[in-house]
């Protein structure tokens, strides 16, 4: 288990973010509590990765707030305990699944000795130990998702944010992530996973859902389904887009 000391969360508050001079996040207020699976949940185009990259800190604010247990994002004190995996898988596939991890713990400044440790602690995590001599550029789909999550585990983040992680992959390798993101959240992780497949929704503790911009809402699957007198996260995301909650 993770014996960290519980933090705060995200605090957002009247976030917003302009390109090309239009709103792509209007004046979002929500606060993402530490120790849970966090959903960000709507349709292409909403919002979800500028959301996502406003959180880690690579993307630039026009006003508003966004704190990590009181720390500014992008603050560099944040940079070990916040890790990010963007939807593109960023994996060198002339290199094999072990040497890959490897590069990348060096790159956090990991001696050598210790980068073949976490190296091999995150492969075991991830399920990946049987590849570790696998070029990655031979790896299914899954198991260069999976590839690219142990590279975000390294340093042992206490936020994962995780931008389209199952996009594209079939219902069985969705099924292998979600059982590993499960036990991450049990040993003490904060994830943040974007969608757009609503029906990943229910998996998660915590529900922000997006649309044009735009906060719809903020709650549980339990809460959302409850308010909007829903069966379904799907059929209540409906509801509160047609305003008949």
């Amino acid at each position: 288990m993770n014996n960290k000391p519980t933090s705060s969360g995200i605090v957002i508050e009247n976030a917003t973010v302009q390109l090309g001079g239009k709103n792509v996040l209007n004046d979002i207020t929500v606060i993402l509590p530490a120790g849970r699976t966090i959903g960000f949940i709507g349709p292409s185009g909403a919002g979800k990765t500028t959301f996502i990259r406003s959180i880690v800190g690579r993307q630039r604010l026009a006003s508003g707030t966004i704190l990590i247990d009181g720390v500014a994002a992008g603050s560099p004190v944040l940079r070990k305990r916040l890790s990010y995996m963007t939807q593109s898988v960023s994996v060198y596939g002339d290199l094999t699944t072990r040497e890959n991890v490897r590069y990348f713990a060096a790159m956090t400044g990991a001696r050598r000795n210790d980068a073949r440790q976490m190296a091999d602690s995150v492969l075991a995590t991830v399920g990946l130990t049987p590849q570790s001599r696998q070029l990655a550029s031979s790896l299914s789909g899954g198991q260069k998702q999976r590839l690219s999550l142990a590279i975000a585990l390294l340093g042992d983040p206490e936020y994962l944010v995780l931008d389209e992680p199952t996009v594209g992959l079939d219902p069985v390798l969705r099924e292998q992530l979600w059982k590993l993101f499960g036990e991450l959240a049990q040993a003490g992780k904060t994830l943040i996973i974007s969608s757009h497949a609503m029906d990943e929704a229910s998996r998660c503790d915590d529900l922000v859902l997006i649309r044009d911009a735009q906060l719809l809402a903020h709650g549980s699957p339990e809460e959302l389904c409850s308010r909007t007198h829903s069966k379904t996260v799907e059929e209540s995301f409906l509801k509160l887009v047609k305003g008949d909650e």
